[in-house]
C-alpha cells in the first residue's frame, strides 16, 4: 500500500505520447534518493482528469491503474474539452474529499519536471508556506525551447499582472504549483471564474488577497517534445482582460478569512 499526503493533478487532452511516461516519472520519485540527484523517497499519488481524449489517453491510464498502480493512480473522465480551470476545480474538490494535505498542479507534457515536485512539497511542508509556485521568472527567464514570441508574451503577461494588481509574484501565469489543503478549503472554488491562464492568475491572486504565504521556487520550463500544445490566443485574451476585473475585485470584494 502506497499511502501519501500528496496528490498531483494532471489534466489531459490527447496526451497519449506523454501520459505513461509522466506517471512513471512521478511514481519513480518514491525510489529516488538525494544521492542520485533527485527526490527524497517521497511518494505522490496522481489524479488524471481527462477531457474525453479521442487518442485514447484515458485508456492508457486505466491500463496502468489495473495492472500496476491501483492504490495510487486515479482517473476522472469528462465529456469533451471543458477548460483547464474547471478540470482543476474538479480535481481540487476530489482531493479535499479524499483528505490530501498537499495538492499539486502539473502538466502532462514534461514542461514541468517531476523532479521538482519534492522541492515544491518542501516549501510548504517544511518551510511553512501555503502555496509554492514553480516559477520560470523569479531568477531570470528559465525557459527552454519556447519560441521567443511565446517567451516574451508569457514574461510580459506576468509583468502586466504585477503592474495592474500590485501582486508581487514574478510568474503569475505558472501552472506548476503546490497548495496546502487549507488554501483550497478557504478559497471559494465555485466563485473562480476563469478557465485558462486567467484561472492560474485568479487562484494565486485570491490566495494572496486572503493572506496566505506564497513562495516562488525557481524551476526550468521546457517546451513539450511530444504532442500538441493546447495554448490559444483566447486563453491569453482572457488573462489580459480578466486582470482588470481581478484588480476591481481586490478593491471591492470581501475575501474569506483563514480559519485553519
Amino acid at each position: 500500500m502506497h499511502n501519501s499526503d500528496s496528490v498531483v493533478i494532471i489534466p489531459t487532452y490527447n496526451e497519449k505520447e506523454n501520459i505513461e511516461k509522466i506517471i512513471r516519472a512521478v511514481f519513480g520519485l518514491e525510489t529516488a534518493t538525494p544521492q542520485a540527484g533527485h527526490g527524497s523517497g517521497k511518494c505522490f499519488h496522481i489524479l488524471v482528469i481527462d477531457d474525453g481524449s479521442p487518442d485514447g489517453t484515458a485508456g492508457i491510464v486505466k491500463r496502468l491503474m489495473h495492472d500496476e498502480f491501483a492504490d495510487r493512480l486515479f482517473l476522472l473522465e469528462r465529456s469533451g474539452k471543458q477548460g483547464l480551470g474547471t478540470a482543476y476545480i474538479m480535481g481540487f474538490k476530489w482531493a479535499l474529499e479524499h483528505d490530501y494535505g498537499y495538492i499539486f498542479e502539473m502538466d502532462a507534457d514534461f514542461s514541468h519536471d517531476p523532479n521538482d515536485l519534492p522541492r515544491l512539497y518542501s516549501a510548504c511542508a517544511d518551510e511553512g508556506y501555503d502555496v509554492a509556485i514553480g516559477s520560470r521568472y523569479v531568477s531570470g527567464v528559465n525557459v527552454v525551447n519556447w519560441p521567443i514570441g511565446r517567451v516574451l508574451m508569457s514574461y510580459f503577461a506576468s509583468k502586466y499582472v504585477r503592474l495592474v494588481t500590485g501582486f508581487k509574484v514574478h510568474d503569475t501565469t505558472a501552472g506548476f504549483k503546490c497548495y496546502k489543503r487549507r488554501v483550497l478549503k478557504t478559497i471559494e472554488l465555485d466563485k473562480i471564474r476563469f478557465k485558462g491562464y486567467g484561472f492560474q492568475i485568479e487562484m494565486k491572486f485570491t490566495a494572496y488577497k486572503i493572506g496566505f504565504k506564497i513562495k516562488e521556487v525557481p524551476v526550468i520550463f521546457v517546451n513539450r517534445r511530444e504532442g500538441t500544445s493546447k495554448m490559444s490566443g483566447g486563453i491569453f485574451g482572457e488573462a489580459f482582460f480578466g486582470v482588470m476585473r481581478l484588480r476591481w475585485d481586490g478593491w471591492t470584494r470581501k475575501y474569506p478569512a483563514i480559519t485553519e
